[in-house]
């Protein structure tokens, strides 16, 4: 079952008044540093920083009276997580989080000074997803899966209205999209909507190098996984491999997945901090680090980047800047 414009649209609904309508912001300097005209989505001033909130309030309206009561679980390394406790919260309702150990400190913290209980696991020898279904069943707790489920995805769509509609009010026609990629719910969901209201538009996702298992799946036609050992700076966006729900979607409506490098990354953090005055953490700079890498040309285009988080920790954040020095 594909996701359709009208479930994107149902989603910003049931979201209105809770989530935030960030702006987009034209940058002059993006612009002449890559020689399009670059706007900038930043979803770290969502609420909780990160885009994950939309997704969460989606999927979360739509409980029963009898799940409210019950309360929810998630599994996620910190954005996740944060949206669901910040929605949990919302709704009057309890929420139970899945991280790993070894989540920036920041996440861990802010997501238990949410309200929610955190259960701590090694993401490098445990499976959240097991471990998440099993306290589920066992509590009798609604899973809210952290992008493998069609309303998750509708709600990280709104932001792809967003991007339509403001650029469409400033008189422009979008040539192309970057965003993030994970396990695919932003990408699918933003996709979704861009291609209903601009197909002329190229969507692009980026992953890190060591995590680029949407770009090899689509080049194999099925999805693959990633290595056990993999390792990169940008927590979140690693994944074991797409979800089963998002990869069709992307595989047929992306134009490319590029993949960064981890110092592309850092390199483009402290860009958002000095040019933009924007604090990103490492998964939510990729889509600016592909643009600023030049993996696209986007000379005399007009360009949509997403910033899609900002929750990173000081000591990361130090190194970004240092990097750049």
């Amino acid at each position: 079952m594909s996701l359709s414009l009208e479930a994107v649209r149902a989603a910003a609904d049931r979201i209105h008044g809770r989530a935030v309508r960030t702006p987009l912001l034209e940058s002059r300097t993006l612009s002449a540093l890559t020689g399009g005209k670059v706007f900038v989505k930043p979803e770290v001033l969502q609420r909780t920083g990160s885009f994950k909130y939309r997704g969460a309030m989606s999927r979360m309206t739509l409980l029963t009276a009898e799940e409210r009561r019950r309360g929810v679980i998630a599994f996620s390394s910190g954005n996740h997580a944060q949206g669901v406790a910040a929605a949990a919260r919302d709704l009057g309702t309890t929420a139970v989080i899945v991280m790993p150990i070894d989540a920036p400190r920041l996440k861990l913290e802010n997501t238990r000074a949410l309200g929610a209980e955190v259960v701590l696991y090694d993401r490098y020898k445990e499976d959240r997803a097991v471990i998440g279904r099993k306290l589920a069943e066992e509590r009798k707790l609604t899973l809210v899966p952290p992008y493998d489920d069609q309303n998750i995805m509708a709600g990280q769509g709104t932001i792809g209205l967003e991007i339509a509609a403001d650029i469409a009010a400033l008189g422009e026609t979008l040539d192309v999209t970057i965003m993030p990629l994970g396990g695919g719910g932003l990408a699918s969901g933003i996709a979704t909507a861009i291609s209903a209201l601009s197909p002329r538009t190229k969507i692009y996702g980026v992953e890190p190098q060591a995590f680029d298992d949407t770009k090899r799946s689509i080049a194999a036609g099925e999805r693959v996984s990633n290595a056990p050992d993999a390792k990169s700076i940008c927590d979140a966006l690693q994944v074991q491999m797409p979800g089963e729900l998002t990869f069709p979607i992307n595989r047929r409506l992306l134009s490319d997945v590029l993949t960064v490098s981890d110092d592309e990354v850092l390199a483009a953090m402290a860009t958002a901090f000095r040019e933009l005055k924007l604090v990103t953490e490492p998964g939510g700079a990729v889509a600016l680090a592909a643009l600023l890498s030049q993996k696209l040309d986007v000379k005399g285009k007009t360009v949509a980047v997403v910033l899609s988080g900002g929750n990173v920790d000081a000591e990361m954040f130090i190194r970004a800047l240092k990097t750049a020095d």
